[in-house]
């Protein structure tokens, strides 16, 4: 899209409230050269909320904890085992609208999918992308100052069974599934990687820097 460079930032596994005061500074502090990043991490299992979210769509959330968060959409899961790519762009100054990123988004899961073997599609109607009648991947974003955070999450090898605690995404009974039940050659490693180059090439960037650890 942009033809620009953007930077790669592996943060292992991380407690979600630290890494979203840290995209929030990252995206206040940021001058109109800052170059883009994209953030991998894994979650301490954790229930966020949108803006919008409905507390109706927390049935039992038991001992996991529930953040409430500045990203769009209804309540999800995140965990171990499940791949988060935030999505930290000047989306003004790459002049990407909202709508070609969330597609972005979704296309580059879709065709990591197809690598593996599987077939995925994304809904007009209830961003995320689909297998079947289950889902394994959704996203939510917020713009702040001409700038993007938040992103996708993927599920490849994790314990499902806190979806089963709320709604997800709004959806009552929506099941979700992960990568591990539908292909081979899952490990999460092999995955990641393969989403983040898909992801930069479908954003029109050049991976320029690839470093682990918070910014």
């Amino acid at each position: 899209m942009n033809g620009s460079e953007i930077h790669i930032r592996r943060l292992g596994r991380r407690p979600y409230a630290s890494v979203l005061k840290a995209m929030q500074a990252f995206t206040d502090a940021r001058g109109p050269e800052q170059v883009d990043e994209l953030w991998l991490v894994e979650h301490e299992p954790v229930f966020t909320q949108g803006l919008n979210g409905s507390p109706d769509h927390l049935l039992n959330p038991g001992a996991i904890p529930v953040v409430q968060t500045d990203r769009g959409g209804q309540v999800t899961y995140h965990g171990p085992g499940q791949i988060v790519v935030y999505c930290l762009m000047d989306v003004k100054r790459a002049k990407i609208g909202v709508r070609n990123l969330v597609t972005a988004l979704e296309t580059s899961v879709i065709e990591l999918l197809s690598e593996l073997g599987i077939d995925g599609y994304a809904k007009a109607d209830a961003p995320g992308v689909y297998v079947g009648d289950s889902k394994l991947a959704s996203l939510g974003l917020r713009i702040r100052r001409g700038c993007s955070y938040h992103g996708v999450s993927l599920n490849v090898d994790m314990d499902l069974s806190p979806f089963e605690l709320i709604n997800p995404c709004g959806y009552p009974g929506l099941v979700m599934t992960q990568v591990t039940d539908l292909a081979d050659d899952c490990a999460m490693q092999n995955v990641s990687d393969r989403l983040l180059r898909i992801l930069a090439q479908r954003l029109g960037c050049k991976i320029t820097r690839d470093t682990a650890g918070p910014p």
